[in-house]
């Protein structure tokens, strides 16, 4: 079902839709459409320059010394682990 809406666009943005239009053969709103289906398909994409940002980041994580020892790590994680096993939803404490 279609559902008329009114937008407000300037006048480049007009003349882009309307040579696409004339372009394809399309009506303006199967333009409109498919744009939006498009920018619907990529917009919660990492953009390349957002993508190489995070792997420097990463790289960087990877190249800098740890912190802590590694035995601190495990017996941290040991007892995370633990705690979440003792207690909660599908282990209710006595």
């Amino acid at each position: 079902m279609a559902v008329k809406i009114t937008v407000t666009v300037d006048e480049a943005t007009v003349l882009r839709l309307q040579r696409a239009a004339a372009r394809t053969g399309q009506a303006k709103s199967a333009v409109i459409r498919e744009a939006i289906r498009d920018y619907d398909a990529r917009v919660d994409r990492v953009s390349d320059e957002e993508r190489r940002r995070l792997l420097r980041i990463l790289d960087d994580f990877a190249a800098s010394p740890p912190t802590r020892p590694q035995h601190e790590v495990k017996a941290e994680l040991r007892e995370l682990r633990r705690s979440r096993r003792s207690a909660g939803r599908l282990h209710p404490q006595p």
